[in-house]
Formats: C-alpha cells, sequence, structure tokens
C-alpha cells in the first residue's frame, strides 16, 4: 500500500483525543470531530487517531435528536492529548462546572476546546470575557447577566492553553485546524477535501450573525440595515432614522426587504427582537420585565411575544423548567 503524502512515520505518536458530553448535547458537532478525525485514519492509512467519550458520570447520555452514546467518566488524570467538550444547547450548561474538569486537562498539558454552551459556563465562572469566544446567541446571555461587552464574537479564540469555540459550523474549522497541526498540512488539506470544506477559517473570523457580520442578503443595503438593526436591540431605532442613515428612502428599503426576505423592514427587525427575548426566557433567569426592556419592548411585550411563537413567554420559562427538570429537552436553537 502506497503511504499517503506527507504522512507520518509509523513510530510517530499516536494521539488520543476525549470528547466530553453533556445531556442535550449538540450531536452535529460530535459528529463534525469524529468524522474528521475517522477521515485523517483513513487518509493517513493507520490510525492516527483514537478516541473514547465521558460525561461527567459516566452512562448513556442523550442528544435532543434521541440518539445517545455511552460515556466513561471523566478521568481524574486525564491522559488525552486534546479534550473537546461538546454544547448543549443550555447555556449554564446543566449547571455542571466547567473550570475544575479544563484545570486537570491542562495540567496533564492536554489542548483543550470548549464549544459553545460549555465556553459559555467557562467564561462565567471565569468572570470575564477577555481571551474567549462563544456562540453569538449565548453571548446575550453573557451580556445581560454579567454586564460585559466588547467581545468580538469570532469563531474562536485561544487563551491560556484553552480554546474557547463557536461551535455548531466553527467545529469544522477548529477540527481540522487540529489535524493539520497534529499530523501535516498536506493531511489536514486532504481531510477538508473530503468532507467538501473548500477552506479552514482562520479562527479570527467572525461569526455571520455577530453584529459585525452577517448572512449576505444579496443585497448590500439590506444587509447594512440588518446590521445596524442588530446592533441597536435594547433601544430599537425608528426605520425613519435607519433609511436617513442610508441615505435611501423607505419605500425602496421596504422593497428592497421584500425582494430578499419576504418580509418588510418592520416586520424583521421585530422578529430579531422577538428572537434575543425568547433566548433570554429559556436561558437566564432575568425577570420577563427585565427582558422585555433588555429588548427594547416599553409595552405590551407579552402580547406581541404570543402573537409571535404562540405562547407567553411566562408560560414558554415554565415549559422550559419542567423539561429540564424531566430530562427532557426544548428546541433551543
Amino acid at each position: 500500500m502506497t503511504q499517503a503524502p506527507d504522512s507520518p512515520s509509523d513510530d510517530q505518536t499516536r494521539w488520543h483525543l476525549d470528547i466530553v458530553v453533556a445531556d442535550g448535547f449538540v450531536l452535529s458537532e460530535l459528529a463534525t470531530i469524529t468524522d474528521a478525525i475517522r477521515i485523517a485514519n483513513r487518509v493517513a492509512g493507520r490510525a492516527l487517531f483514537s478516541w473514547s467519550f465521558h460525561s461527567a458520570t459516566g452512562g448513556p447520555v442523550a442528544s435532543p435528536s434521541g440518539l445517545s452514546v455511552e460515556t466513561a467518566p471523566v478521568p481524574d488524570r486525564p491522559r488525552a492529548d486534546a479534550v473537546f467538550v461538546i454544547g448543549n444547547a443550555d447555556p449554564g450548561y446543566g449547571r455542571r462546572s466547567v473550570s475544575g474538569m479544563v484545570s486537570r486537562y491542562r495540567y496533564s498539558k492536554a489542548r483543550v476546546y470548549l464549544l459553545a454552551e460549555a465556553a459559555t459556563r467557562y467564561i462565567a465562572e471565569a468572570g470575564s470575557v477577555e481571551t474567549h469566544t462563544t456562540h453569538w446567541e449565548n453571548y446575550q446571555i453573557i451580556r445581560e447577566v454579567m454586564a460585559e461587552d466588547g467581545m468580538d464574537l469570532s469563531l474562536a479564540r485561544e487563551g491560556r492553553g484553552v480554546v474557547t469555540c463557536a461551535g455548531m459550523g466553527a467545529t469544522s474549522d477548529i477540527v481540522l485546524s487540529l489535524i493539520g497541526q497534529m499530523t501535516t498540512p498536506a493531511i489536514g488539506t486532504a481531510v477538508a477535501d473530503i468532507m467538501l470544506h473548500q477552506s479552514v477559517r482562520d479562527f479570527a473570523t467572525l461569526q455571520p450573525y455577530s453584529g459585525a457580520g452577517i448572512t449576505d442578503t444579496g443585497d448590500e443595503i439590506v444587509n447594512r440595515s440588518i446590521r445596524m438593526m442588530q446592533t441597536h436591540i435594547e433601544d430599537p431605532l425608528r426605520i425613519k432614522d435607519i433609511v436617513a442613515a442610508l441615505g435611501v428612502s423607505s419605500r425602496l428599503l421596504e422593497r428592497r426587504f421584500v425582494l430578499a426576505l419576504n418580509t418588510t423592514p418592520q416586520a424583521y427587525y421585530r422578529r430579531i427582537r422577538l428572537l434575543a427575548a425568547k433566548n433570554l426566557v429559556l436561558n437566564s433567569a432575568m425577570s420577563i420585565q427585565e427582558i422585555a426592556m433588555a429588548c427594547g419592548f416599553q409595552s405590551g411585550f407579552s402580547a406581541v411575544f404570543k402573537k409571535q411563537f404562540g405562547v407567553t413567554p411566562a408560560t414558554l420559562r415554565r415549559r422550559r423548567k419542567a423539561q429540564g427538570d424531566a430530562g427532557g429537552f426544548l428546541d433551543l436553537r
């Protein structure tokens, strides 16, 4: 059998990855990691990587999709070369501490990767956003609950041996980067090609919906107006202020929104604020009144919320608590 180009020699150290999950783990993140390292083994023609699944107490751990993985307890003395702690659609990460586990892995010289909600929990325990990032949905919780602002919401950031990451689609970028660092650039590129991942994004790349960058609608005027809306949730702008800043007419902006998104600027702006409010209802301890104020609703919040989502914010919060207490899951993403 012909050896893969630039493949490490057979006597080179193999690497082991611990993958830590909690109830409600994000299946796409776990699948991305395991598939990437499995493909790396295939490209190299031998087992460069091995992996094992862990959780706080061991045993089966379920994802919201209904699939479960069997886990061993997180070791007191880790021997892994790297650990990935998967997000679980709960910014509180099931009220489980992350910093103690991180310390154990760092003491053992392992590389630590915290995805989305695991990163959010770690940031909350650290008490600072400095050198960290998380998924943009979770940043709203940090901003409101921790009164922290200024996080740049890049795909990933590394500080003091810990990589915090937005998770979701950014998981591909960090695991492909890791493969390229631990093996060779040629193997990393081959794995990316097989995964149809055109390029590995730099960690500093901003998340598309971070407020500094958005998903492209195909219309720059619409993109610019959405960016303004995203950065004014608590103190909503008037549409006439937006069109004045853009230098266009109200009729032109409405026509562009209808063509690009099949909705009006007013309706789109209201939905952005209501989605932000829903995130806080589900994932923070803020009162309903505090949430209303944080999302720019001076009055009528519950009625508008119910019209959009079919349920009042108070009822949604009660359901979330009941589902959590029963070990079930709500679709938070």
